[in-house]
């Protein structure tokens, strides 16, 4: 008969055994958080390494087009310089700056810069329906030598305008001496 008055204390008490089915029932769960953590892992190194190649391949056809754009607009200057004699050098300060145009497009703005021994006229366009933008610049020295830069952008020319620290764009620039 049992003294209900006086309960037996836990560490007296008979414990039952413990059979090895038991025993591995955390150990299921153990090993599933860990293969989940690991799969886990997997998954947001391949999705990372999947973001870049994204924006390394847009970054790719963004410089492409900025390349062309760059191209196109070098190579009216230089039919224009070489062909029609459009930059040739002035004798004095003319009033105005010339505008070319270039497959089909017309310079939105032009500047000029001119001394006794340089001239230096800016042109910037409004490329493929204002989807890019170009800049060229050709300098002339009185001696006849002549520099052309062009200058190319994959985005049109209000982004290049306000382009701020935040604005992601690609240029890419020609140059030619003669």
């Amino acid at each position: 008969m049992k003294n209900s008055r006086f309960p037996i204390p836990d560490f007296q008490k008979k414990r039952r055994p413990v059979s090895p089915k038991q025993r591995r029932g955390g150990f299921a769960l153990l090993v599933s958080i860990i293969f989940m953590s690991v799969m886990l892992t997997f998954g947001l190194a391949l999705s990372s390494l999947g973001f870049k190649q994204e924006v390394l391949a847009s970054s790719a056809i963004g410089s492409q087009n900025a390349f062309y754009v760059a191209d196109a607009v070098m190579e009216c200057a230089l039919l224009a310089d070489q062909k029609n004699d459009f930059f040739a050098f002035p004798a004095s300060d003319p009033a105005t700056a010339p505008a070319m145009t270039c497959g089909g497009a017309t310079a939105i703005s032009a500047t000029k810069s001119w001394s006794a021994t340089t001239w230096i006229v800016n042109n910037r366009f409004k490329m493929d329906a204002d989807k890019h933008c170009a800049d060229i610049m050709v300098a002339k020295a009185a001696t006849g030598a002549t520099q052309v830069f062009a200058q190319g952008y994959d985005v049109p020319c209000t982004t290049v305008d306000i382009a701020g620290a935040n604005t992601r764009f690609s240029s890419r620039g020609l140059s030619a001496r003669y």
